[in-house]
């Protein structure tokens, strides 16, 4: 069965890959979709051009891998494309946000990312693809943002090295890293008073759609926008150190 696998597919980055990915693969069998929004999740199945399988549940619990892995084997899954775009942050400064909230972001947007892989990776073969969502937050450290920033620097260095190790078997794996995007997450996050990610949020249907083309395209890394480029270049060349303190100033951290 030649498959697809979403996670956070219920909504925002997530929703917008199973709804893009069958314009990539025309020859899918179906759409398996993660997420703990049940009534989200049978809507997508409306709205999806390829029939849909639902998993519903939360992934910072160990019964929702055991679930897709059985149905895997059961299935004899051929994995095309696995998504991961479970996640969420939490904007402040590190002493005021609640610890549950700081570790529920790296058990999901870490450990939840790892397992997944690893459950999956017997799956893929030549041609397949592993898309994980990561951030332009990857970039650099975060004042204000301190947690999501590192836990989005492990995708993303993890994407790399996985691609690396995976280039022989002819699996492609990219990390898309976003700058602010027009979906649900900041109705978790929080927001800080920061004027700049207003001025740059993007529309989720361009950033799914660049994503796919550059994972088609063999990118190792998918970057949205002008502006998102060049602050991937600036990482690059300015000290840690200096980024850190603009971002503390603008977001007006202490």
């Amino acid at each position: 069965m030649r498959i697809a696998v979403v996670t956070g597919a219920s909504s925002g980055i997530g929703r917008e890959f199973a709804l893009q990915i069958p314009k990539v693969y025309k020859r899918l069998d179906e759409i398996w979709v993660v997420a703990r929004r049940t009534e989200r999740l049978k809507d997508l199945q409306k709205q999806c051009h390829v029939p849909v399988r639902i998993f519903d549940g939360d992934m910072q619990r160990d019964y929702i891998f055991e679930r897709i892995e059985r149905e895997m084997e059961r299935q004899g899954a051929d994995i095309r494309m696995l998504v991961n775009a479970a996640g969420y942050g939490k904007t402040g400064v590190f002493g005021e946000i609640d610890p549950d909230e700081q570790l529920g972001m790296i058990a999901l947007n870490c450990h939840a990312l790892t397992k997944i892989i690893r459950i999956c990776l017997p799956y893929l073969s030549k041609g397949s693809r592993i898309v994980n969502v990561a951030s332009a937050a990857a970039f650099s450290p975060q004042p204000g943002f301190a947690v999501y920033a590192a836990s989005k620097s492990y995708v993303y260095s993890l994407s790399r090295a996985l691609g690396a190790e995976l280039k022989s078997r002819g699996i492609v794996v990219t990390a898309v890293c976003p700058g602010p995007v027009a979906t649900e997450f900041f109705l978790r996050s929080g927001t800080l008073p920061n004027p700049f990610k207003d001025a740059v949020g993007a529309d989720v249907k361009q950033v799914v759609r660049q994503a796919l083309q550059d994972s088609v395209r063999r990118k190792p890394v998918s970057v949205y926008g002008a502006l998102m480029k060049a602050l991937r270049i600036a990482a690059r060349l300015i000290p840690d150190s200096m980024i850190t303190e603009i971002l503390r100033r603008m977001n007006k951290i202490g």
